[in-house]
């Protein structure tokens, strides 16, 4: 784990990289160069494997951020006929909902509360009641409010009816356990600066290789034409247009770091203890989830804001980051709050240390009781 003199980002990504991911962007590679290809190759195959996806699944990656990914996913995989189900229960749900119009995929939007997990149920439910609906668009881990959706259910449900599925896992890809085994799906969206621990600037998605090899036609762009992609790196082993190199070289990087830990379980294990960690020392502070622990996904915690007069979140914010700590600002509709990140290249004592910087900054803004007036917010 590196402190260093910058301040620890407590945030769904970008994140606190190491030194040696950092160290891993001073090199400057050549974008058609061999040697560069091989590392994209290998970080198909490691992302891949990632989920168990086998010769059945490839691996597509793209410049940008994880949205112009989830984007691309929609474009290629839903033909311009069909129609998504988004069950909606956060900021990045809806993102997806906007995504559709955008590209004037159909769309039906299912409105699930922001402290309710999307369930089978509820998906089939759906599907039955709409047999046109080709296709379901799910985020696995709503970072909206930190919620853990019922991926392997939904993507059983998807199985029974016949519908396709793509996953937002931007927040749980390499956290949460994710097999194609116990939850098929189409596509599987993440990002390089994201729990894998890398930078951001490439996202990537995993698809199911019939798909990737029969979308061609879809997309609604050039550059983010992902059949396209796919058919131009088997063909010449180069992305079509220029890659981010140091995004790359940083995130081959990052993933190797990813399997000396571990993996999948040792990655999750110890964003679980973080969250753990914080959580009962922000209760032992006054603080309140927002969440029940047993919907908490161990990627971002959500908090109730104090009711004290004496809290302004920016100021709270403010006088955090200058203790080394920046906080996230709440992404609900109802009611007040604000968020901590338990994710990136930290461990459970650095939580302890957050927990004792909020401590000191409640006593500096004269913030008597940190309890939440749980109220809806004007």
């Amino acid at each position: 784990m590196i402190r260093g003199n910058d301040p620890i980002l407590l945030t769904p990504g970008p994140l606190t990289t190491s030194l040696e991911t950092k160290q891993a962007m001073l090199r400057d590679w050549g974008s058609w160069d061999a040697a560069f290809n091989q590392v994209t190759l290998s970080l198909c195959r490691d992302l891949v494997d990632i989920v168990g996806g086998g010769a059945d699944y490839v691996c597509v990656p793209l410049q940008g951020s994880g949205t112009f990914s989830v984007e691309a996913a929609i474009g290629n995989v839903v033909p311009r006929n069909g129609r998504v189900l988004v069950p909606n229960n956060g900021a990045y749900c809806a993102r997806i909902v906007k995504i559709c119009k955008y590209l004037n995929r159909a769309v039906v939007d299912l409105a699930v509360p922001e402290d309710q997990p999307a369930t089978a149920a509820i998906v089939e439910a759906a599907l039955r009641a709409d047999p046109a609906i080709t296709h379901v668009a799910q985020v696995h881990c709503e970072t909206g409010a930190g919620i853990l959706n019922d991926l392997d259910g939904i993507a059983q449900a998807c199985r029974r009816l016949g519908k396709g599925l793509i996953v937002d896992a931007m927040s749980s890809f390499a956290a949460l356990p994710i097999d194609v085994k116990d939850a098929p799906f189409d596509a599987l969206i993440a990002a390089s600066g994201k729990c894998l621990e890398g930078v951001p600037g490439m996202g990537f998605v995993i698809m199911k290789k019939s798909v990737a090899e029969g979308c061609s036609g879809n997309s609604h762009s050039l550059a983010l034409d992902l059949a396209d992609q796919y058919a131009y790196m088997q063909k010449t082993a180069q992305w079509r247009y220029t890659p981010p190199t140091h995004v790359v070289a940083a995130l081959r990087a990052a993933v190797d770091q990813f399997k000396a830990e571990g993996g999948q379980p040792a990655r999750g294990a110890r964003y679980a203890a973080n969250c753990a960690t914080l959580i009962d020392g922000m209760r032992a502070l006054g603080f309140q989830a927002y969440l029940r622990p047993e919907v908490q996904a161990p990627i971002i915690v959500t908090f109730h804001a104090p009711a004290d007069p004496a809290y302004d979140f920016k100021t709270f914010y403010a006088k955090t980051r200058e203790r080394g700590y920046i906080l996230y600002p709440g992404k609900l509709t109802q009611v007040e709050t604000f968020r901590v990140g338990c994710i990136g290249a930290i461990d459970a004592n650095e939580m302890r240390n957050v927990v004792s910087a909020v401590a000191e900054t409640l006593k500096d803004m004269g913030i008597r009781s940190a309890a939440p007036a749980l109220r809806r917010a004007a």
